[in-house]
C-alpha cells in the first residue's frame, strides 16, 4: 500500500500525540512517534526514544530520519506543580528549547518537509489568570502574561520564513482523551475519583465550586483538524481555536460519569482533590487488584490532573471560558461532536482497556 506521507509525532504518549497517531495510521500514513518513553498502551507506530530538552541526544537520534513531510508538535514540559509553574521563565525556556532541538535536528536533512502543526491552548487568552474576552478569538492581541506558546510561536515563524513548508497552531479547550501519565487528563481524573468514590460506598459528588460555562475538545477531532490543517492551503500559516461545537457546565456533566460507573449522584460539596486523592493510592490499587485492571498505580494514572481538575473545577475568577470557532469553519473544517457524547465514550474506552472498572 503506498504512503500519503510520513508524519513525525512528537508527545507520542499525550492525549493529542496518541490521537493523532491513531488517525494517521489509519489514514494510510508512515507515523515516527517521537517520545522519551515508548507509549503504554503501544500505539503501532515506529517510536523513537528522545529527550527533546537534550539538544545532542535529539541530533544524534533524529539524524537519521528521514523522507519527513508533516511534523505534529504535541511535546510539553510541565513541572510538579502544574498551575504555579505555568508563569515561570524555566518553563517557557525548557518548551522552547524542546522545539528548537527537534526542528534543528531534522529540517536539514527533510527538503519535503510541507507542515508543522504546533499546539497551544486557552492559556493563549489568560484563562488561567481571570475572566477572558466572550468569545475569545485568534485576532486577539497577546496577553501580556509571560507564556512559552509565544516563544514557541516567534520561534516557528522565524524559522518558516521564506521556507516551503507552513504552520498551523492549534488552541483546544481541555482535551478529553487517554494518555497515562499525562499532566492535564480530565478524564482519567474524573473516572479515578468516580471508581474510588464508588469503592467507598459513595454518591458521586461534584467537588467544584461555583458554575463555569466552558467547551472541551475531543482529541480525535483534534486530531481530525490537524490532518485537515496539514493538506489545506486555507490553514497555512495560521491559528485555529478548536472545540467540540457545544458548551457545557462540570456539575451538568456529572449525570454522565454517573451513568458509566452506575452511581448516584450525590449533594455538591466543594473539596480539593490534588490534596484529597493521593491518599486513596491505596483504595485504588484494591479495585485494580478486585476488577483485574492494568496495574497503573494511581499517580502514573492520574498524575498532576488532580491539579488540573481542581484548576477546571473550582476556578473562582471567571464565569466563562469560550472560544471562537468561526475562523476554522470558515477556513473549511466544520467538524463536530457532543460533549457529553465524548466524556462517554472516553470513559467507556477505558472501561474497555480495563484502565478504569466497568
Amino acid at each position: 500500500m503506498s504512503r500519503k506521507g510520513t508524519v513525525l509525532v512528537a508527545g507520542a504518549g499525550g492525549l493529542v500525540g496518541r490521537a493523532a497517531i491513531e488517525h494517521y495510521l489509519s489514514d494510510g500514513w508512515e507515523v515516527i512517534a517521537l517520545s522519551r518513553r515508548p507509549p503504554e498502551p503501544a500505539t503501532g507506530a515506529a517510536h523513537l526514544a528522545v529527550d527533546l530538552a537534550d539538544g545532542a541526544q535529539s541530533r544524534a537520534r533524529l539524524s537519521q530520519v528521514r523522507n519527513l513531510t508533516h511534523v505534529v508538535y504535541t511535546a510539553l514540559y510541565e513541572k510538579p506543580d502544574l498551575t504555579g509553574g505555568w508563569l515561570d521563565d524555566d518553563q517557557i525556556a525548557t518548551n522552547l528549547a524542546m522545539l528548537e532541538n527537534l526542528l534543528n535536528a531534522v529540517e536539514p536533512q527533510n527538503p519535503g518537509l510541507c507542515h508543522v502543526a504546533l499546539l497551544q491552548g486557552a492559556k493563549a487568552y489568560g484563562v488561567h489568570l481571570g475572566q477572558i474576552p466572550v468569545p475569545a478569538r485568534e485576532s486577539a492581541p497577546r496577553h501580556i502574561h509571560p507564556n512559552f506558546y509565544w516563544a514557541q510561536e516567534d520561534f516557528l515563524a522565524d524559522r518558516q520564513a521564506g521556507k516551503g513548508w507552513s504552520w498551523t497552531i492549534f488552541r483546544p479547550q481541555v482535551v478529553f482523551g487517554s494518555a497515562e501519565g499525562s499532566a492535564m487528563n480530565m478524564v482519567a481524573a474524573a473516572g479515578a475519583y468516580a471508581a474510588i468514590s464508588r469503592e467507598l460506598g459513595l454518591p458521586l459528588v461534584y467537588p467544584g465550586i461555583g458554575t463555569r460555562v466552558t467547551e472541551a475538545t475531543d482529541a480525535r477531532l483534534l486530531a481530525r483538524a490537524i490532518a485537515w490543517a496539514g493538506r489545506t492551503e486555507a490553514a497555512a500559516n495560521q491559528t485555529f481555536n478548536v472545540t467540540n461545537g457545544d458548551v457545557f457546565t462540570w456539575d451538568n456533566l456529572w449525570p454522565v460519569i454517573a451513568r458509566a460507573f452506575r452511581m448516584d449522584v450525590g449533594l455538591p460539596h466543594p473539596m480539593p482533590l490534588s490534596r484529597i486523592m493521593p491518599g486513596r493510592a491505596a483504595t485504588w490499587q484494591a479495585i485494580v487488584a478486585r476488577h483485574g485492571l492494568r496495574p497503573l498505580p494511581l499517580d502514573r494514572l492520574v498524575g498532576a490532573s488532580w491539579q488540573f481538575a481542581d484548576f477546571a473545577f473550582s476556578r473562582t475568577h471567571s464565569t466563562s471560558s469560550l472560544l471562537s470557532t468561526i475562523k476554522i469553519r470558515q477556513a473549511g473544517f466544520g467538524e463536530c461532536i457532543d460533549t457529553e457524547a465524548s466524556l462517554a465514550w472516553w470513559l467507556a474506552n477505558l472501561q474497555e482497556r480495563r484502565v478504569l472498572p466497568a
